[in-house]
């Protein structure tokens, strides 16, 4: 007998009662038993397994993800994964939509290239404007002691070239989002995107000799500067404060593909940036400030979420920040 090719036939099978017939054995019981267990590792395996191919990034789909329990044996069973963690800190508030893109596309990324790591979503929830260096001023504190390096990283922002090296920066920050690779920013000094330290470098500078008083000091990095309540400026004064702790800042070499490098997934016409300036903030934006940062860091950490998103994990802390509005009442949305 024909089916026609849009349709295929459903087998029916007799149902056979002999089976509960009679008493409920022990002997049922163990059977049904075995049944359930052969059925709940075939779904395990099943749901663990797939095509590992390369994410779609052109129209937003997110890749199927390995199981995390798989790739932390291979990891641990694997020399070549390192001795190095990186902790991935993303600033984060309202942009769900690019989070849920972000947040496996990047672990099949790192894991891609054997970086092992772990993400963090620093989310701000007071109502007080978005303040990015802040957020990574917590994620660097609250990131623990497992990780040795940190990634200061736009939710935005998708690096599509595996050749990007997202390793530990032994010598020295390294920002991967070059001004000749960033789809956006160009400018010299631009040190924003995606930021690599060691987190002995993000609290503290190389040392420093001052030949005029025959003496070595430490220099500070001591964070980001906790002054710049809404969008912008806050890595172009964090870019003088390398400068000035005497680290040596690197950038990608023998990168071919350009502005094509990344691929900037933020919608302006849905995602309006917080550009506006009060009086007093339009001249305190180009100043360095020189005591800020991690000494006087003030959060409260609401909420923390062990979370997964399309199978990559992921750390979610809810925090709120605190805001002196005599020295910088610009935080205020107003």
């Amino acid at each position: 007998m024909m089916y026609s090719s849009r349709r295929k036939p459903v087998l029916y099978f007799k149902e056979d009662r002999r089976f509960w017939s009679g008493k409920c054995t022990v002997y049922k019981l163990f059977g049904l038993c075995m049944v359930l267990v052969l059925v709940s590792l075939l779904w395990l395996q099943l749901s663990c397994t797939g095509d590992m191919s390369r994410v779609a990034v052109d129209d937003g789909r997110i890749p199927h993800q390995p199981c995390p329990l798989e790739r932390q044996a291979s990891a641990a069973d694997d020399p070549s994964w390192g001795p190095h963690k990186l902790a991935l800190l993303i600033p984060f508030r309202e942009r769900f939509e690019e989070l849920l893109v972000f947040v496996p596309f990047m672990h099949t990324f790192l894991n891609n290239k054997k970086i092992l790591h772990k993400i963090f979503v620093i989310n701000q929830m007071d109502h007080y404007r978005f303040n990015r260096a802040s957020l990574i001023n917590v994620g660097y504190t609250e990131s623990g002691n497992d990780t040795d390096y940190i990634a200061m990283h736009d939710v935005d922002l998708l690096p599509l070239n595996e050749a990007l090296d997202y390793g530990f920066p032994e010598e020295g920050p390294f920002h991967v989002a070059s001004p000749e690779l960033h789809p956006l920013y160009h400018y010299k000094t631009y040190v924003g995107g995606i930021l690599l330290l060691t987190k002995q470098h993000y609290h503290m500078g190389a040392g420093v000799l001052f030949l005029a008083v025959s003496c070595s000091v430490f220099l500070k990095c001591n964070g980001m500067s906790n002054r710049f309540w809404g969008w912008g400026r806050e890595d172009d004064e964090f870019y003088r404060r390398l400068r000035t702790a005497g680290l040596q800042l690197f950038r990608p070499s023998e990168i071919k593909t350009g502005y094509k490098t990344f691929r900037h997934i933020h919608d302006p016409a849905w995602r309006k940036r917080d550009q506006k300036r009060v009086a007093a903030q339009k001249q305190e934006q180009f100043k360095v400030d020189p005591e800020g940062g991690l000494t006087n860091l003030q959060y409260k950490v609401e909420s923390r979420q062990e979370l997964t998103i399309s199978g990559a994990p992921v750390t979610v802390l809810n925090i709120k920040l605190e805001c002196d509005t005599d020295k910088t009442p610009w935080c205020l949305l107003n």
